[in-house]
């Protein structure tokens, strides 16, 4: 995939090579070289929500930077099976930096005492128990990893693996950009890695008990989140600066 090549101000002055020098690697040398030991990238953290396919990017992490922060965001909301996997998965792999992070007492009091904002809107409470914790977990951060795929769903189809998130001026990287369910069952199955509890019930996309139902056959993986709204991300993946030189 090559983004259109128009000049943006913000991107880092390396962003061209670097965006090249990662386009053919496969994705584990993709990631050895995010976490190379002269640390090309700054402090890399790696987002997840420990949901239905986040066993394969965790599992890639582990091998080659099994002390890199894993950053999980507890919004208050989500499934008990979710919380089970996450400390499941963590000590399967041998994660040793796992960080969860969650919107403060004073905060929620201030801005959703009686925890009912996401039935009023949902768009405000992402942003408050989601983006803005974000926003604090990555402060020591200089890039960061997203499990994203674009067979996900058409609003993810036209991700690219190394991006730049001007809002935040950090590198982010999509490594499973290119995979698909296919590749994600080869995988998890080679290395036998346990599924999420919901996985099996129908939850393709598993975030906060109140705004995710089960997927249908022919639906997106992402159809069941926020059902009967026309919400459909959170607003983590802000829209990202990817324009890169030609050639």
């Amino acid at each position: 995939m090559q983004p259109s090549p128009v000049t943006n101000h913000y991107l880092p002055v390396d962003f061209n090579r670097q965006y090249h020098a990662l386009a053919g690697l496969a994705t584990e040398e993709f990631l050895s070289w995010v976490y190379a030991p002269h640390k090309p990238f700054g402090e890399v953290g790696v987002v997840t929500s420990f949901g239905a396919e986040s066993a394969v990017m965790l599992h890639l992490i582990a091998e080659v930077a099994p002390e890199a922060p894993v950053i999980f965001i507890d919004t208050g909301f989500h499934f008990d099976e979710t919380l089970a996997y996450r400390d499941e998965l963590a000590s399967h792999l041998g994660l040793v930096n796992v960080r969860t992070v969650g919107l403060d007492p004073l905060s929620e009091k201030r801005s959703d005492p009686a925890r009912d904002l996401h039935l009023k809107d949902p768009d405000a409470c992402c942003q408050l128990r989601k983006v803005k914790v974000l926003d604090h977990a990555l402060r020591g951060c200089d890039g960061w990893i997203s499990g994203q795929k674009r067979y996900q769903s058409h609003e993810r189809s036209k991700i690219d693996r190394v991006e730049w998130d001007s809002a935040r001026g950090k590198w982010k990287f999509n490594p499973l950009a290119d995979w698909d369910t296919a590749d994600l069952v080869t995988y998890q199955t080679e290395h036998k890695m346990p599924a999420h509890p919901l996985a099996s019930a129908g939850y393709l996309s598993v975030g906060c008990s109140p705004c995710t139902t089960p997927v249908t056959a022919g639906e997106e993986p992402r159809a069941g989140r926020w059902r009967q709204l026309e919400k459909l991300e959170c607003g983590l993946h802000r829209p990202a600066d990817v324009i890169v030189a030609a050639g």
